[in-house]
C-alpha cells in the first residue's frame, strides 16, 4: 500500500473500528498525521504568528483523531488483540509501548476480526 492509498483508505474508513488495517496502512497515516500537523503549523505561524498556527494545528489534529484512532483499533485488530489496548495512550508510556507493538506483524490467516488485509506473498 503506497502513501497516498494509506490516506485515502484512513479518510474513506474514517470511523470504521471493524476490520484489520495493515502495518504499511497505520504507518503511511501516522506520517502522513504528523507531517500534515508540521506543515499546517509551520506555514500558519509564518503568516499569523505562532499564537495562531499553535492553536490552528492542533484542530486539525481533532480532525484526524477519529480516523487515527479508527485506523489504529484496526492495526490491534489485524494483530488479534482487542482494540481497548489503545487506552494505553492515555498513559503517557503506554503509547511508547503501544507504537513498538504496532511494529510486529498481524497474525497470519484469518483471526476472530476477519480476513488478513494482504496475501502472504504481498509481504
Amino acid at each position: 500500500m503506497s502513501f497516498f492509498e494509506a490516506i485515502a483508505s484512513c479518510f474513506g474508513k474514517y470511523s470504521t473500528f471493524t476490520g484489520r488495517a495493515s502495518r504499511a496502512e497505520y504507518w503511511w497515516f501516522v506520517l502522513f498525521t504528523m507531517l500534515a500537523w508540521l506543515i499546517i503549523n509551520a506555514l500558519v505561524s509564518s503568516f499569523a504568528g505562532p499564537e495562531v498556527g499553535i492553536p490552528t494545528a492542533y484542530v486539525f489534529l481533532f480532525l484526524v483523531l477519529l480516523p487515527n484512532l479508527a485506523v489504529g483499533a484496526r492495526r490491534l485488530h489485524d494483530m488479534n488483540v482487542s482494540a481497548w489496548w489503545l487506552l494505553l495512550h492515555l498513559t503517557g508510556v503506554g503509547s511508547i509501548a503501544l507504537y513498538v507493538w504496532m511494529l510486529f506483524p498481524g497474525s497470519s490467516g484469518t483471526n476472530r476480526f476477519g480476513e488478513p488485509v494482504l496475501d502472504p506473498e504481498d509481504l
